[in-house]
């Protein structure tokens, strides 16, 4: 339930920000988003009585690496968010997780075998089929709203597999109250940092809706993370595909996207492909630990 929650808070995040910030640069939306986040994040952590520890770290410049790296991810989404249907923009994210195994192979040196190799290409094929008829628009001039609305979500997955692999370094030494504060922090600085490049100044619908998006990504994080500690990671994963459900229905009636037949198939393709890693993924996690058990004590 924590995990359904969560996704249904952040497809709302997404959906406030696609029906407010047409015309806001990315970066504004970035700074909106980031800092009324963090207010959500201090409330819990403060209940929890993890304040004072979280602002503790060892690691500062591996923190903004990962804020720099996932500012920019953010950023790139909300670019495609304002220029794709709902459900396109949330299917073409869903590149992430494969990506990440690709990732994890190459900077992590982890043992990816042939049956999740083949399951991230099956995957990556149904993004390209959810991506071709929005890319191919390239043909037709340079500067397609939603061709470069599907390349800049297909960047956004790319830098978001990267964060998660920074963050998967960053567990070793870090707990997870700081690496989401500093997190926060880092992305409303440096999201400060595309003012000169043209903010605008909104009404205060247009801001009260923002901060209503910022507090449910907040919300969001704290949820997912809560998650993760009632049960294993591999059981709760799937339920991320139910933003393609949400996505469907609020892009219809909503915003009165219809989807298209490339995305249906594309998407299914891929979340099958996601399934297909994950139930492979737990069921070689249940084969180690019956080996464990299997040994025979030394002593």
């Amino acid at each position: 339930m924590l995990k359904v929650t969560s996704v249904a808070v952040l497809v709302t995040m997404s959906t406030l920000i696609k029906a407010s910030a047409d015309g806001m640069p990315a970066g504004q939306i970035v700074f909106f988003r980031s800092a009324f986040a963090i207010w959500p994040i201090l409330a819990f952590l403060s209940l929890r009585g993890q304040l004072d520890t979280a602002w503790r770290t060892a690691n500062p410049l591996s923190h903004f690496l990962r804020g720099l790296v996932g500012v920019s991810a953010m950023g790139l989404s909300f670019y495609g968010i304002m220029r794709l249907p709902l459900p396109d923009a949330i299917a073409i994210g869903y590149a992430m997780p494969l990506l990440a195994v690709v990732f994890a192979a190459l900077f992590l040196g982890e043992t990816v075998r042939v049956f999740r190799w083949s399951a991230v290409a099956v995957g990556l094929g149904g993004v390209l089929i959810i991506t071709w008829p929005r890319l191919s628009l390239f043909g037709d001039g340079f500067g397609s709203s939603e061709a470069l609305g599907a390349a800049a979500v297909l960047a956004s997955a790319g830098l978001a597999a990267t964060a998660m692999i920074l963050v998967r370094k960053l567990v070793l030494t870090e707990k997870t109250p700081t690496i989401v504060l500093y997190f926060s922090l880092t992305a409303t600085v440096l999201s400060l940092g595309t003012l000169p490049f043209g903010w605008i100044l909104p009404d205060w619908q247009t801001v009260s809706l923002l901060a209503m998006a910022g507090f449910c990504g907040g919300l969001g994080q704290i949820l997912l993370t809560q998650s993760y500690r009632h049960a294993d990671v591999s059981t709760i994963a799937p339920f991320e595909y139910t933003s393609i459900v949400l996505g469907i229905l609020i892009g219809y009636f909503v915003f009165g996207d219809v989807p298209t037949w490339s995305m249906l198939v594309g998407t299914t393709i891929v979340v099958g492909a996601g399934l297909f890693v994950i139930l492979r993924e737990h069921r070689l996690g249940l084969e180690r630990k019956a080996q464990r058990k299997l040994v025979t004590p030394q002593g």
